[in-house]
């Protein structure tokens, strides 16, 4: 028997895809040429210094054994070598060969206080800068890349699942292009940032063994210490504080009004006074004091990079200095005494 369905109710041919909007479209090309500057005035003077042809800078979680050497303090106790370690009467560690191929993951505050910026380049852009630069060079090296973005208050986060390629890399710049902008008059304040749920959400993603970039001012509600700790446990975490000049030493502009960008308190204070300029350059001090004991207590290595630094130079010396730490901690340990000596 043959049905004869009512016109509504017939099955329509596929209408055409839809033109992508201006804005995806002037975001895909702000995307393109964001990468493409990078990887001429960056990546390639950096390419093959963050990682080898073959093994990965960042450890990963490799299975064919390399050698035996002496415990160090920064070690990861599951890598004791207990048989060793018996007969010789010292604490030894196996090291591994690092795995070809690793899942590099970035967790990055998007929240609307890394929005600021006193110079032509505000913490969330040189954020992005940074993310775009170490993305495009694991994924030349055969690597996956993965995101975690956070956009503070109840705004939901972005997920990224970890892919590789360049339009991977491209994709992670559009979503970092995408984030909500700093909360003005006209638009709710989103609320604080919470790096525990950023945290919390790169731990859910992460099923193995992988190298994690927190990418953030660190301007957050409490109790990520813990979690961040926790993190580094299993994986290799480097922390990047984005922060820019005027939030540790303010300008003599006079009488201005500050706006917090996540609550949207607005303070009229006098820039002029140096009692005032003095009090706050205090205070900011005793903060950094209290977040860099706060990440040494998770045990995590940090990089600090500022709105008015140059970014290659900052990542030459800082993949020089963790080269120099890698090879002094395997290096046996009677020659690491006759260093420090």
């Amino acid at each position: 028997m043959k049905l004869h369905l009512p016109t509504r109710l017939r099955k329509r041919p596929a209408a055409a895809p839809a033109e992508p909007p201006p804005a995806t479209a002037s975001l895909s090309t702000d995307a393109q040429q964001l990468l493409r500057r990078l990887e001429w005035t960056v990546i390639k003077r950096l390419d093959g210094r963050l990682q080898g042809d073959v093994r990965t800078y960042l450890r990963g979680g490799g299975v064919d054994l390399a050698d035996l050497r002496e415990y160090q303090p920064h070690d990861d106790v599951r890598r004791i070598d207990w048989n060793v370690t018996a007969r010789l009467q010292t604490p030894h560690v196996r090291d591994y060969h690092e795995d070809r191929d690793m899942t590099v993951c970035f967790l990055v505050d998007a929240s609307p206080s890394v929005g600021f910026g006193s110079a032509e380049r505000s913490k969330q852009g040189l954020a992005q800068e940074l993310v775009a630069v170490l993305a495009r060079l694991f994924t030349r090296a055969g690597h996956r890349v993965g995101a975690v973005i956070h956009h503070g208050g109840a705004a939901r986060d972005t997920v990224l699942p970890a892919r590789g390629g360049r339009d991977a890399v491209l994709q992670l710049i559009l979503a970092l292009q995408a984030s909500p902008p700093v909360a003005s008059a006209a638009q709710p304040m989103p609320g604080l940032t919470e790096l525990t749920r950023l945290l919390q959400a790169g731990e859910r993603l992460l099923k193995r063994r992988s190298a994690v970039f927190v990418v953030s001012d660190f301007i957050s509600t409490p109790g990520w210490e813990t979690l961040l700790g926790r993190l580094t446990l299993r994986h290799d975490v480097l922390a990047v504080r984005v922060v820019d000049p005027w939030e540790r030493e303010l300008p003599d502009l006079g009488l201005v009004t500050l706006r917090d960008a996540e609550t949207g308190l607005n303070l009229l204070v006098d820039l002029h006074d140096p009692g005032f300029r003095q009090r706050f350059a205090q205070l900011t001090a005793a903060r950094d004091e209290a977040l860099r004991s706060a990440l040494s207590r998770a045990r995590v290595d940090t990089l600090e990079l500022a709105t008015d630094e140059d970014l290659l130079a900052v990542l030459q010396r800082y993949t020089q200095l963790r080269r120099l730490r890698q090879r002094r901690s395997a290096a046996p340990a009677g020659l690491q005494r006759e260093n420090r000596a």
